[in-house]
């Protein structure tokens, strides 16, 4: 039976391209509009697993969805690290110069605005998703129209690529979430993802941080949310990493009456960058 997996997006998406990466191709998709549509799919049981951004080296965090893990009691099982390759992509047979007008979504135009810059006649419009403008491509047969989306999207909705990689910055990473419903007991796991919260007073956090440090823990991120009934007051949620669990489990024991909330996000195996 093929393993259930919920995307936000369409087939073609970043967020297939990294389900596929982690779980292989053969995967039945969910397709979901929102980041609120798939978490709630995973929460009710629709399918086994989801696919969530959490964060991009350009864009910053994804701060939404945090808060979405925490509502719906989900638990991150898994990390992916995806290159973002934006591709330039038409109608099988069509070239450079039958292109009038180029489509994507919005961040997708602007990572690739010094490309689209050589191209001055044609015009930009914004899209609501990258791998949906693949799609539109081909449901709508429109010969004159290119689409700024992913390898996959072109595999999926035989496109050809016109131009490969055409994104101005290289280094662009986005680091999805693998969710579950259940935490699962890794017996290798070197990294945690956890939220917590300290007393509103100086030094608190600084405190916490120090243990960290003297437990010999790499913290990979740390990132403040604000707590929405509690004004100017904020959890953090941070990723650590290290190579005894031992030095996790001790850091712990001398945080825990430190803190006036705490919640294990997830114990996973650190992924590839």
């Amino acid at each position: 039976m093929k393993t259930k997996v919920a995307i936000q997006g369409v087939k073609g998406s970043y967020h297939h391209e990294a389900a596929a990466n982690y779980l292989g191709d053969d995967i039945e998709l969910l397709e979901c509009d929102t980041f609120k549509q798939l978490a709630k799919a995973l929460n009710k049981g629709k399918v086994d697993k989801a696919i969530m951004a959490i964060e991009n080296t350009i864009a910053g965090a994804i701060l939404p969805n945090y808060a979405l893990i925490t509502k719906y009691g989900l638990k991150v099982v898994g990390e992916i690290y995806l290159s973002i390759q934006h591709q330039l992509m038409v109608q099988k047979g069509r070239t450079i110069e039958d292109v009038k007008e180029v489509r994507s979504h919005q961040m997708a135009l602007l990572q690739c605005d010094k490309f689209l810059e050589k191209h001055p006649d044609w015009k930009v419009v914004n899209d609501v998703d990258t791998a949906l403008t693949a799609k539109d491509i081909v449901d709508q047969n429109l010969d004159y129209v290119a689409a700024i989306a992913s390898r996959k999207a072109a595999e999926v909705y035989g496109l050809d690529i016109l131009a490969s990689s055409i994104q101005t910055f290289q280094d662009n990473f986005t680091r999805f979430f693998v969710l579950e419903r259940e935490h699962i007991d890794y017996e290798d796991f070197n990294k945690v993802s956890m939220r917590f919260s300290v007393n509103h007073k100086a030094g608190a956090l600084v405190e916490v941080l120090n243990h960290i440090a003297e437990c010999g823990i790499n913290m990979d991120k740390i990132q403040s949310v604000p707590i929405i009934d509690k004004p100017w007051e904020y959890s953090f949620h941070i990723d650590i990493t290290f190579e005894d669990k031992q030095q996790y489990y001790t850091l712990l024991g001398k945080i825990a009456k430190k803190l006036t909330d705490l919640e294990i996000l997830g114990e996973y195996k650190k992924g590839k960058e």
